[in-house]
């Protein structure tokens, strides 16, 4: 039950919210607001949350608030991930703005001179005009009535201002284009933003909403996703969607995982493995055993990290939002002196000077400027999901873009991490089998992965691991416990050299391991050593390749961090093809080893499992955690996850983040450059309305097409 006086969520729909100037129109309007504790705004989705207490404002008087702005908003459920893109919101623009061109025509027709005033012009072309304004109006009118209520001075505002000012001096013509291509710019920019619009809600669609449920009495049913437990079985037959996470645990398949994971080949499935929600059933029927609710898939995260990721601003955006506070007042206060300054001053004419001034509050509209960004980091953001690459903000992949340096963690990222048991090796007339026996007793309390291979080789040999107690993990080194009334320590060469019971023949048997590019773990009882277990961890078949397509993009630096022997670590970086390496670090040590580099370097990408490797991705600039698909502590821990256990994804994140920043750069540079020929053409005369809201549209137009390509980015871009 919701304790007394604490605050409610709700999620509005926001029809008109289409524009980065409007969600600060929504932020203005509940400024000072009694009762309202938070909002927070996804102008992708066009959804607006608000957090707020029922017993001072009700959801009826947020609605009214909105509306207020001259947008409409509407509730929608806030605990699914079910907000439709609606496919129909351009069809009220468009009748308008084909109305509007209509009427421009025909009051064109009907003025027998292209250029007609209102003194020549007969009364049908002037209703005609009147019409093609009064239609693209349709969806300027409120927003500017709301702006001006709250004496702000927005795009919808200098456009009616300059409308009515041509009306005023008698030029219809010029009054209904402009109003006609206001119209149609609203019209394009619309459809362009739900495109974009669209390819995040594609994201929310890769689940099916229906699942065929096996009953107790074992027949099929089919039932909503939402409603089906954790532990129910389902069945998903060749060729379906996997509703929800789970286990197989009967039958056998291979499922394409591309569309969490982005991995190109299918991957094989029996019993035992885990389902991901979204993924294809490629061969055979198979009952999986529900894990988690729909609402807690690898999916339903990656949603909403997603939706997170486009409410944390990017540098450039910052620059974009600051740059915009301050230009169109400068700009509205231009147009003044140029209206007042030469009559006043100089005895000019009115009408000319009135006339340049209108055409500078025309140019004098941002969103060009302030849409050219958002627009591309969402793409930018929505293709990485697509590709299996989860990047929690646009600061992160502005980051990613500019960094040289990339350090990454050796197990299970440069390697398999899957070590195996490759010898045991007794010292002092102890045998293999005890050494073995006792490692596993002391491991199976552990989950690491050398300590499950230790388990797993003991089990494969036919040795029952006896039980341990005072179990105690030594992070980074080992571990110790007592077996049948007797304390062991188990772990690397530092460890038992610390504790003061390596010997000279221990120390000797192990140093030689090292050297052959093992990973050495000594066992001890407190007296003495008793043996060696030697493991080896495979490099990566791809981790050659993509350490190469790093140096590509330009990465001056390749480290490798890593807690293991000087030797295993040389041998893995020799392989890479001669990276640098660090070795025998403990978790400590990785971390003071990335805050070095940052210090040298400013920017430093550390990759690993997202899990044991957390202080060093919490110290990078950026923090990459590898193949996590079914690991929920790294997609939290990480700034970037990448899904599936493919190094090749990191060249090509970094290739998508520098193709993003130089879009970026494009698009500030095709707004402000459009404006600024036109701040020359217009001081002068030599630019006329339809002209300066032409280019307007025009320049809207290229930013967000120009920002839409970065949707395209795939795996052909490697």
């Amino acid at each position: 039950m919701r304790a007394e006086n604490s605050p409610i969520q709700t999620t509005l729909q926001i029809e008109g919210m289409d524009c980065p100037d409007e969600v600060d129109v929504l932020r203005k309007a509940f400024s000072g607001e009694g009762g309202i504790a938070d909002l927070s705004f996804n102008l992708m989705q066009a959804t607006m949350r608000v957090e707020y207490d029922p017993v001072l404002i009700t959801v009826e008087q947020i609605v009214a608030r909105v509306d207020s702005t001259g947008m409409h908003a509407t509730v929608v459920d806030a605990t699914s991930n079910t907000q439709r893109v609606d496919t129909a919101a351009t069809r009220g623009p468009m009748r308008m703005a084909i109305l509007s061109a209509t009427g421009t025509a025909l009051g064109v027709a009907l003025s027998f001179v292209p250029a007609a005033s209102v003194h020549h012009a007969p009364w049908p072309a002037v209703v005609a005009y009147l019409v093609a304004i009064a239609a693209a109006w349709r969806y300027v009118a409120p927003k500017a009535r709301a702006a001006l209520t709250r004496l702000r001075l927005d795009m919808n505002v200098l456009m009616t201002i300059a409308v009515i000012g041509a009306v005023g001096l008698g030029e219809w013509l010029e009054a209904s284009t402009v109003a006609m291509l206001f119209a149609v710019s609203h019209l394009l920019e619309t459809w362009s933003v739900n495109r974009a619009r669209r390819a995040i809600q594609s994201l929310m669609e890769l689940s099916p909403e229906q699942a065929r449920v096996i009953e107790p009495d074992g027949s099929e049913h089919e039932r909503p996703a939402g409603e089906v437990g954790v532990g129910s079985r389902i069945v998903v037959r060749p060729g379906e969607k996997f509703p929800l996470d789970g286990a197989v645990v009967e039958g056998e398949t291979t499922v394409d995982q591309a569309p969490i994971t982005g991995e190109s080949a299918p991957v094989a499935k029996s019993v035992g493995d885990d389902i991901f929600a979204a993924t294809i059933n490629q061969d055979g029927a198979v009952i999986v055993r529900v894990t988690k609710p729909a609402g807690d898939s690898v999916v339903a995260g990656i949603i909403r990290l997603v939706e997170q990721a486009q409410s944390r601003r990017s540098r450039s955006e910052q620059f974009v939002d600051r740059f915009a506070r301050w230009y169109t007042p400068a700009i509205v206060l231009v147009a003044l002196v140029i209206c007042i300054g030469p009559p006043l001053v100089a005895g000019e004419a009115w009408a000319p000077w009135f006339y340049r001034s209108l055409v500078l509050l025309v140019i004098a509209c941002p969103c060009a400027l302030v849409i050219s960004t958002p627009v591309s980091i969402v793409s930018a953001l929505a293709a990485a999901a697509r590709n299996g690459v989860l990047v929690k903000g646009g600061e992160f992949l502005e980051v990613i873009g500019r960094t040289r340096v990339v350090a990454i963690d050796k197990t299970g990222t440069l390697t398999q991490g899957k070590p195996a048991v490759q010898d045991v090796v007794p010292l002092d007339g102890t045998t293999a089998e005890r050494v073995l026996e006792l490692a596993a007793a002391i491991e199976q309390r552990s989950e690491h992965p050398i300590a499950e291979a230790i388990v797993r080789h003991a089990q494969e040999q036919g040795i029952a691991a006896p039980a341990c107690s005072d179990f105690q993990a030594i992070r980074g080194k080992g571990a110790e416990a007592t077996v049948a009334g007797e304390s062991f320590l188990l772990g690397s060469h530092r460890l038992l050299e610390e504790r003061n019971v390596c010997t000279e023949a221990m120390h000797r048997l192990m140093s030689e391991h090292e050297d052959c590019y093992h990973t050495v773990i000594g066992l001890a009882s407190s007296q003495a050593p008793l043996g060696i277990v030697l493991l080896s961890d495979r490099l990566r078949a791809d981790a050659p390749a993509a350490v190469a397509a790093l140096r590509r993009t330009g990465v001056e630096r390749v480290i490798m961090l890593t807690g293991d022997n000087e030797g295993t670590a040389r041998s893995i970086a020799e392989e890479c093809g001669g990276i640098e390496y660090k070795a025998e670090l403990l978790p400590a040590d990785k971390v003071a080893a990335v805050e070095s580099l940052r210090a040298s370097h400013e920017h430093v990408v550390m990759v690993g499992d997202g899990i044991n490797d957390a202080p060093a991705l919490a110290a990078a600039s950026v923090g990459v955690a590898m193949g996590v698909g079914g690991t929920d502590a790294a997609l939290e821990t990480a700034d970037v996850a990448l899904m599936a256990d493919d190094l090749n994804k990191l060249p090509w994140l970094l290739r998508h983040s520098r193709r993003t920043k130089s879009i970026i750069v494009q698009n500030v540079s095709l707004s402000l450059g459009i404006k600024a020929i036109f701040l020359a053409l217009a001081v002068p005369g030599l630019a006329n309305l339809w002209m300066a809201i032409a280019a307007d549209m025009g320049a809207s137009l290229l930013v967000v097409f120009n920002g839409l390509r970065l949707m395209r980015s795939g795996d052909g871009e490697q």
